[in-house]
Order: structure tokens, then C-alpha cells, then sequence
């Protein structure tokens, strides 16, 4: 037996403090933690059941898919689309927006999701994970619409990832604070293993791909230069340089030990705002990061204040522990 708080027990107990809640936010986040343990399974079993490698197929924004990006994609919406508490899903895999189809109830939230993120590690083994986050469906149109997805960060009602790694975890805001949660195989259920997560405002870690350094911008390539400079530069001490290619893994280091990601605009292509997508991957994340005390910017504004103006929409990404990702922005804008 275990003694653990479950995440059903735990979502249970924060709806009893939401005056009026009807339990569909509840049973909408015990789908996605279903079909997050139907992702973790199959992730887990791999070249074992013949999942790995390309799919021979690009997503929306020309990169060419593995195989796991379409099944997962795949379990997302069929695990979440039956049950009556969505009116539509959106997927980083999916150039349009997905409405729950007409032979089922429509509910009152969003939910927007990257099924995989970091797939282009699934063939050598390095933890990959999902981002999901769940927006109130406004108004009273019978048909959402994809300006419906077009809110900014800030009136998420819950972001969450899942990691795929020694474990699998999951970790959930629903603005009070973040929570992480273990998954037991033994049982089928994830308990409470990580509560009230936060990142300690202070690091001598950072995380980039150096690859593109000379794209960067020169706010960026300070920074950098003064990091690698250690204990003989103008910091006066040594950081940590880390880079694993899956945006699930780097966020769920720094809230685990603290640290900074980036993902900055640089020149490598003028016309993209930047790498990372606003509504499938910087803002849960952002989210995510502020309910734990950290910051998240596009190094010009707060990543949460962006009014989206596309399903699609790059941004800037720099996220982390405060003090550092403020220096960051400040070198921004000096």
C-alpha cells in the first residue's frame, strides 16, 4: 500500500477550495493524466513495440515528425475528447485548431498541448516529456473558433508537463503554487512526491545551445561571455553550462536544482521571432516557472503578457531563477 497523497486525491481537494467548482475542471484533468500514463507506456516500451525513429512526415512547422509525435498526438485527443469538458484542443503537431467532434458533448475549456516535446531524443534515450495547459473557452458560440485560442499566458487556468525519464512525473500549477507528482507502475497512480517545487532565485547554472552563438543577440552573448569567464570575469565565479534538446527536461532541472534557460532570438533566420511556441511551450512553462518563484521573458516583456496572434507563434524564450534571468533582461534593455 502506498501513503502517498494521489493527484485525483490531490485535484479533489484543491477543487473543495473553489467556491461553485462542478468538477469538470477536475475530471478534465484526470483525462490528461490518463493519457499522459498511456504516453509514459509507450514511451517507456519504445523499440519494443516498433514506435522509434521518423515517421516520414513533417507537422506544421516543416520538421519532420518521429513516429511518437503522431501516436502521441493521437492519444491526447482521443483520451480527451469524449468526455464533455473541452469545446476544442489545439497541438503543436496539428496545423488547426481541433473542435471535440459532434457526437460528443461540448464543455466549457481549452486545451492546448506539444504531446512530445524533445522527440528528437526518443531514439537515443534522453528524457522527452508533454506540455499541456487548459484556457477557459469564451463566450457562448457553439462553434470555438481560433481566436478562442488566443488568450494570453496569464489567463491559463493550469499548465502542467509530464517528463518521460528515470521516472515519469508530472507536474501541475493551477495558480497556487506548483506540485510534482511520481508515478507508481505498481499501482497506476502518481503520488505526491514533490510539493510546493520551487527555484532558488540564484544559480551558477545555465542552459543554451552554444551551437547558435554566432546568431545571438549581444544582451545574449554578454551574458554568456560573463558566465564562461568564471572566477577571472566580472561574476567573480564558475558556472555550468547544460543543453539536453528537450525544453521538459531543462525547465524540470531548474525546478528541481535551480538554473537559466534560453532560448533567445537570434539572426540565424530574421524573419522568425524566435524558436519556441507561445501557446504549446513558452507559456505553460512560464507559467509553471512563476508559480515557483522564478522569471520568464522574451528578455523585452513578460512572457505571460503576450497576446497571441497566431496558433503557431514563436517566441523568445528565457526562464529561470530570478536574479539571473533579471540580469538577462536588463542587459536587454541597457
Amino acid at each position: 500500500m502506498h501513503n502517498g497523497t494521489t493527484i485525483t486525491q490531490f485535484i479533489i481537494e484543491e477543487q473543495r477550495h473553489i467556491q461553485g467548482a462542478s468538477g469538470d475542471f477536475t475530471s478534465l484533468l484526470n483525462d490528461v493524466v490518463t493519457a499522459c500514463k498511456v504516453i509514459s507506456n509507450v514511451v517507456n516500451k519504445g523499440a519494443l513495440i516498433g514506435v522509434m525513429g521518423s515517421a516520414e512526415s513533417e507537422n506544421i512547422q516543416g520538421e519532420t515528425q518521429k513516429k511518437l509525435d503522431v501516436i502521441t498526438n493521437e492519444i491526447f485527443i482521443r483520451s480527451n475528447e469524449w468526455a464533455g469538458h473541452l469545446a476544442a484542443m489545439a497541438s503543436e503537431e496539428m496545423e488547426e485548431i481541433y473542435p471535440i467532434p459532434a457526437r460528443y458533448p461540448r464543455g466549457k475549456y481549452l486545451l492546448v498541448f506539444d504531446p512530445l516535446d524533445g522527440s528528437s531524443n526518443v531514439d537515443v534515450n534522453i528524457s522527452v516529456g508533454t506540455i499541456f495547459s487548459i484556457l477557459r473557452c469564451p463566450g457562448e458560440s457553439p462553434e470555438p473558433s481560433t481566436q478562442d485560442f488566443l488568450q494570453p499566458g496569464v489567463e491559463q487556468v493550469c499548465a502542467g508537463y509530464a517528463i518521460y525519464g528515470s521516472s515519469t512525473m508530472l507536474v501541475l500549477t493551477t495558480g497556487h503554487g506548483v506540485n510534482g507528482f511520481t508515478l507508481d507502475r505498481d499501482i497506476g497512480e502518481f503520488i505526491l512526491t514533490h510539493p510546493n517545487m520551487t527555484i532558488p532565485a540564484d544559480t551558477r547554472e545555465f542552459a543554451i545551445n552554444a551551437s547558435n552563438q554566432r546568431f545571438w543577440e549581444a544582451p545574449v552573448q554578454r551574458y554568456v561571455e560573463e558566465c564562461l569567464a568564471g572566477k577571472t570575469g566580472p561574476r567573480g565565479r564558475d558556472f555550468n553550462m547544460r543543453w539536453v534538446a528537450s525544453m521538459v527536461a531543462e525547465v524540470h532541472r531548474i525546478l528541481t536544482r535551480g538554473g537559466v534557460f534560453m532560448y533567445p532570438k537570434d539572426t540565424k533566420d530574421p524573419a522568425r521571432a524566435g524558436k519556441l511556441r507561445l501557446l504549446y511551450e513558452a507559456n505553460p512553462m512560464s507559467f509553471i516557472v512563476e508559480q515557483a518563484g522564478g522569471v520568464s521573458s522574451t528578455g523585452l516583456e513578460r512572457i505571460l503578457d503576450i497576446r497571441p496572434e497566431g496558433l503557431h507563434q514563436r517566441v523568445p524564450v528565457i526562464l529561470g531563477s530570478k536574479n539571473e534571468v533579471e540580469r538577462v533582461v536588463a542587459y536587454h534593455k541597457a
